[in-house]
């Protein structure tokens, strides 16, 4: 069997009905945001005959209110960097294409507009600062080799749980300074924050409230203990000793702890159980990656952009204005599709090939551009080049044997389990 059958089977067969339900579609019957597409990784040919023919188009037909999708690189980092114009505010819908249900629509920094955002974000940036990174890379890098020496040979696992989940969910842990024992909640809860009704994570809307209730109150305990002791470097007591977030209301403290949890928590994930299935896709680069590991410092961002491990954020217009020559009103919903942005043909050379030597690999959009560009980006980019050193160190390959499942959800694009092998 061959390295693309034991993968994807029949995926060549879903792409091709894809594409030709996308261009046979009238672009009015456009919903680009539908969950299925990117559970099925058909969502491909949809952006690309948005991005030819219609780079900003209104979805009407949807179950959700009507949305603005923006497809093209220099469109979203337009929209991105706007923000007087598009609000990421929480009490306008927030930052997702979906506004979030009554009870959950908890404040975060990523979901405000200045001048709270900065305030707020600067109190947990000394995290993520060179001096700290370099410490937390020891960390890692003793925590990758115990997790990696412990995986099984000649025997199939699920690389997501066995690796990507463990090794994020332990560095989560790190960062709130958890119970580590108690650390799959972390992962968990992630889970059941960005879950979507049909994507079978809790069975109903009840269990969900119940967990959150959980989450929340875990938290809240977590800070009465961490605001009446010294400070320390963690990520919760930053919090509760910065005067921009230790008067936070409940909602807010709940708003940033969950925006750090997902932050952490699912793009990392993501992003390492999709390299695995990258390199395995395209064996002419495993190859080349094995041949020459310094090239791990360009494949990283490559991967970055090639799993867009959060597929899109979504703005809400304050003002009547345009976008190239599309007329956004005041209050419309904006979503800028990173996923498509990034496989944008004039903007990124070759942007369906994944080339971990490529050129200029930082030229993504998976970090977002402007105020709110991901505060963890390089703590993600460091946990993703010290799991391939030692990886490489190790394993002469590790073999995908079987089909991924994905996460039903068009905000984060990920991966539920990814059966692989290890030749002994």
């Amino acid at each position: 069997m061959n390295v693309q059958t034991a993968i994807r089977p029949d995926q060549n067969e879903l792409l091709g009905q894809a594409r030709e339900e996308a261009y046979s579609t009238p672009l009015k019957d456009f919903h680009p945001g539908a969950p299925r597409l990117f559970q099925d990784d058909t969502l491909w040919p949809f952006f690309e005959r948005l991005r030819k023919e219609e780079p900003v188009h209104y979805c009407t037909n949807a179950p959700i209110d009507p949305y603005w999708s923006v497809v093209k690189y220099n469109d979203i980092m337009g929209v991105n960097t706007n923000h007087g114009v598009f609000s990421s505010d929480a009490g306008l819908g927030g930052i997702t294409i979906r506004d979030a249900p009554e009870g959950y629509d908890w404040p975060s920094f990523i979901a405000m507009d200045q001048p709270r955002h900065s305030a707020q974000r600067k109190t947990v940036s000394p995290m993520f600062t060179p001096t700290h990174l370099d410490e937390l890379a020891v960390l890692i890098r003793q925590r990758s080799a115990r997790v990696l020496d412990n995986l099984p040979r000649n025997e199939t696992f699920n690389f997501v749980d066995r690796v990507s989940i463990e090794l994020t969910t332990q560095m989560l842990a790190t960062l709130f300074d958890f119970p580590f024992e108690e650390r799959r909640k972390l992962t968990r809860w992630s889970d059941v924050t960005t879950a979507l009704p049909k994507g079978m994570v809790v069975e109903s809307p009840e269990q969900r409230r119940r967990e959150m209730d959980e989450c929340r109150a875990y938290f809240a305990n977590l800070w009465n203990e961490r605001v009446n002791a010294e400070p320390r470097n963690d990520l919760i007591s930053m919090m509760a000793h910065s005067e921009a977030t230790r008067h936070m209301d409940p909602d807010n403290l709940m708003g940033n702890i969950i925006l750090l949890l997902v932050g952490g928590n699912d793009t990392t994930r993501n992003t390492m159980s999709g390299s695995v299935l990258a390199l395995n896709e395209h064996p002419d680069q495993y190859r080349k990656l094995r041949d020459n590991p310094a090239l791990i410092d360009s494949m990283v961002p490559e991967v970055i952009r090639w799993q867009t491990p959060l597929a899109h954020m979504r703005r809400t217009a304050l003002v009547d204005t345009e976008i190239g020559d599309k007329k956004i009103k005041k209050g419309d919903r904006v979503v800028m599709w990173y996923v498509s942005g990034n496989r944008d043909e004039e903007a990124i050379e070759n942007p369906n090939e994944f080339i971990i030597d490529r050129a200029r690999p930082r030229t993504h959009l998976s970090f977002g551009f402007g105020i709110h560009r991901c505060v963890g980006m390089r703590l993600a980019e460091l946990q993703l080049k010290i799991v391939w050193q030692e990886m490489l160190k190790r394993f002469e390959k590790i073999e995908v044997v079987g089909p991924p499942k994905r996460v039903y959800s068009s905000f984060v694009r990920g991966i539920e389990s990814l059966p692989v092998r290890i030749p002994a």
